[in-house]
């Protein structure tokens, strides 16, 4: 998948005049892009639009127009596309009470690392995960993990030909399983490996 560059971005006027219709647009394609993984665990898989949607809101926030800021948000951004032979995505460990999220947080050392992807026929995924910083201490993790799956060129072919994607969590405070990945959701991610 094609990174980003400055080409690709609306000027901040330019944006102004879309962003209601491109946020929408943005929305409805995100809705076969995340994945619940029990209740309090979804992964949010990134794609080309989606990082531009990222960037095209951080640049409108921060009222950033100047070339060098532009191409700092997209330096940081631009890893987070797929590169083909992979599936990147936003893991959130989601509480909605901020004292029960520092518990679980506690508790939940390593999931990032529990977390995984797996085409039938084929060995599990794990993510390699926070490849810009470490996120987990020895007595908690982060609310927010990025991860890469990393898939061989045989797991997509067959991914490719409808073979089913599964999703899981192996923690031992946190086992849930994902058997399989919704139809539509699966289809939205075979299309990063074009």
């Amino acid at each position: 998948m094609q990174k980003l560059s400055r080409k690709d971005l609306y000027s901040l006027e330019e944006y102004a005049g879309i962003r209601n219709d491109f946020r929408a647009k943005v929305m409805a394609h995100k809705k076969n892009r995340q994945l619940p993984v029990g209740p309090n665990a979804t992964l949010y898989f990134e794609d080309r639009l989606t990082l531009q949607y990222q960037v095209q809101e951080m640049l409108r926030i921060e009222k950033v127009f100047e070339a060098e800021g532009i191409e700092d948000e997209l330096g940081a951004y631009n890893p987070l596309i797929p590169d083909g032979s992979n599936l990147k995505a936003t893991f959130m460990v989601e509480f909605p009470d901020a004292d029960e999220r520092r518990q679980w947080l506690a508790k939940l050392v390593g999931i990032e690392h529990v977390t995984w992807l797996k085409v039938d026929g084929h060995e599990r995924v794990t993510p390699i995960c926070n490849e810009d910083l470490d996120r987990t201490t020895e007595d908690k993790t982060s609310s927010v993990h990025f991860m890469r799956f990393e898939f061989t060129p045989e797991m997509v072919a067959d991914l490719k030909a409808g073979k089913a994607l599964h999703a899981g969590i192996d923690h031992e405070h946190y086992r849930h399983e994902v058997s399989p990945v919704p139809d539509q959701v699966a289809r939205a991610l075979v299309a990063d490996f074009d």
